[in-house]
This record gives C-alpha cells, sequence and structure tokens, in this order.
C-alpha cells in the first residue's frame, strides 16, 4: 500500500526529486491509464504548495476531454487550439501562465485560478493528452516547476500501457 509523504523540501528543485520518487512508487506495477492518472492527479493535489486544481484531459474524437482530477467541477470539453490546454496540446510544449487574465482566449473553469502550467502527454509520437494544474496565486508557476513536471508527466507516461 502506498503512504503520501509529507515533502518537507528546501527548493523546488528537491520537491520535484521527492514527488518523482514518490510517483514511481504509486504508479509501481499498475499500468491502466484510468487508475494512474487519478492517484497521480491527487499525488500532485496533495503535495504541491499552492494549487487549486491538478487533473488530466485526454484527447478523444480531436477534443480533450477532462480525466481525473482533483479541485472543483471542471470543464469537460476542450476544443484543440483553445484555452491554454489546447494550445499546448497543439503546439505539444508546455505552456506557463503567470497571469491566465492576460492569455488570450484563456478559458474559465475556476474562478479562483490566476496562474496555470499545461505539459502535454505525448508517447510513441502519439499526443494523449495534457497534465493541467492551476493555482489562485499569480506567477505561481516558473522554469523550474516546468522542468519538474515535464519529469513526473514522463514518469506516469511510462507506468501505462
Amino acid at each position: 500500500m502506498f503512504e503520501l509523504k509529507t515533502v518537507r523540501a528546501a527548493g523546488k528543485h528537491e520537491l520535484y526529486q521527492e514527488l518523482l520518487s514518490q510517483a514511481r512508487g504509486l504508479l509501481h506495477d499498475e499500468h491502466d491509464l484510468i487508475a494512474n492518472a487519478a492517484n497521480f492527479s491527487a499525488l500532485l493535489y496533495h503535495a504541491l504548495p499552492d494549487v487549486n486544481w491538478v487533473g488530466f484531459y485526454f484527447l478523444k474524437g480531436g477534443e480533450l476531454v477532462v480525466g481525473p482530477f482533483q479541485g472543483k467541477p471542471a470543464c469537460v470539453r476542450i476544443a484543440m487550439g483553445k484555452g491554454v490546454c489546447g494550445t499546448a496540446a497543439v503546439k505539444r510544449e508546455s505552456i506557463v501562465v503567470p497571469d491566465v487574465n492576460r492569455f488570450p482566449g484563456h478559458i474559465f473553469c475556476d474562478g479562483a485560478s490566476l496562474s496555470e502550467i499545461v505539459v502535454p502527454l505525448a508517447k510513441n509520437g502519439e499526443l494523449l493528452g495534457v497534465l493541467d494544474i492551476d493555482s489562485p496565486k499569480l506567477a505561481r508557476f516558473d522554469e523550474e516547476d516546468r522542468m519538474g513536471l515535464k519529469k513526473l508527466a514522463a514518469a506516469f507516461l511510462e507506468s501505462i500501457q
């Protein structure tokens, strides 16, 4: 059985190293997409400071459809190229948004969200969806978050079949 450990990291680099270790332990020996997405989003939601939404949107029928998440109810479908999630999916690159009010076409699911980071999920060249994290703090995410979450997303992708 997995037990969530409180992360007492001195800085973001240490935080993401510890989260990577915990994620690998959590996802070990399970390969189901939905099960791992549910547990992974719960791990990040409870371990990352100053976040109010953590979850997945999976590519289905040419659009992003909400998957397992932690936080308030969310937008169910996002068109490719729309909002931060749709833009990250089309570009296949992570996007850090310090102030969602300044992102053209931002889709508001939780009015408390002020900043956002989205990491695309691709396996064997195929886009599966995105990992989306929101914060009620302006400029919550930076390059260290982008790099740390990219490594965590890679561990998630390694775990699924």
